[in-house]
């Protein structure tokens, strides 16, 4: 990915004061996870079955809340067989109200990935901070025009007529999701590559719906050699780990992810292989131990 390459790297913004991009590889295959920022919520959403009293102290014990947190938000770049794949597209620049999110096109173009060389996207799913990206005015023009995006064929038929009778989301967001998802649905039909249950992209890199947190939400696993990681999307949350039974109010089917939830972790315990989510603070890359009855982050270090 020549991150560190001079005649393809901009300048840092001065208001941005750690990296927001972080790079491996998985095998012969690379990677590379890029912020797009960080989304202020209630702390409310992480866990909308549970006392406020429980939830305040596990804020509390981790040094947050106890109203409010900035919500990491990844995306993930990537190289194989030729293609360039962005895996989920961040927010977008609509959404006044998330002002420290949004940052994808500049921050790919800081790592030297140009728009045009994305032959693939991989969507986990359509809630707006994964598709907002492509909405920002003049990144379609800027993308190429034989762009295949992968997105599970659930994912597309929900969003046609959008249910969130089951989720407990702030009460300005299901319209921002309908609409946000209308417009993408819109502007890029004709490049849609629906899939019903799994897809390789291209070898090494393959995508997988596991439901739950929307019906059509999927993950995406790259193997290389013995290497595996699997970017894992919305399935899990910070809390997840400690309490994977926790609700999260912006699930449309609560049971069935905590289902999907606890049978990735447990697979994961299992395997050893590294994990990336959505919403883990970057650059969301570790491994999961098993806790008793629960389960344990385990970062991976830095390799600088």
């Amino acid at each position: 990915m020549s991150p560190n390459n001079p005649a393809h790297v901009e300048r840092a913004r001065p208001d941005e004061l750690v990296p927001s991009r972080y790079a491996l590889r998985i095998g012969d295959i690379d990677v590379m996870i890029i912020s797009d920022g960080v989304l202020p919520l209630p702390t409310e959403t992480m866990s909308t079955n549970v006392d406020p009293v429980v939830r305040a102290a596990w804020f509390k014990d981790i040094f947050l809340g106890p109203d409010a947190f900035d919500w990491a938000l990844n995306v993930v770049v990537v190289r194989s067989g030729g293609r360039t794949i962005l895996v989920d597209a961040g927010l977008g620049t609509e959404f006044p109200g998330f002002p420290r999110a949004g940052q994808l096109v500049h921050r790919l173009e800081a790592a030297g990935i140009d728009l045009g060389s994305v032959t693939d996207v991989v969507l986990t799913h359509m809630h707006m901070d994964h598709v907002g990206g492509l909405l920002v005015d003049g990144v379609k023009d800027r993308l190429r025009p034989d762009l295949q995006i992968h997105v599970a064929a659930a994912e597309v038929k929900f969003w046609a007529a959008p249910d969130f009778s089951h989720t407990a989301m702030p009460s300005p967001v299901p319209d921002v999701l309908r609409s946000a998802a209308k417009q993408f649905l819109n502007d890029y039909r004709s490049h849609l590559r629906p899939f019903e249950e799994e897809h390789e992209v291209t070898p090494g890199v393959i995508v997988r719906r596991t439901g739950g947190h929307t019906p059509g939400h999927s993950v995406v696993r790259v193997s290389s050699g013995d290497e595996r990681l699997t970017f894992a999307g919305d399935i899990v949350f910070p809390v997840g780990f400690d309490h994977p039974d926790w609700h999260n109010g912006f699930e449309h089917d609560p049971e069935e992810a905590v289902r999907v939830r606890i049978r990735l972790l447990r697979e994961m315990a299992a395997t050893g292989e590294l994990l990336v989510a959505t919403h883990m603070p970057f650059p969301s890359i570790g491994r999961v131990a098993i806790a008793g009855e629960a389960f344990r982050w385990v970062p991976a270090f830095w390799d600088y």
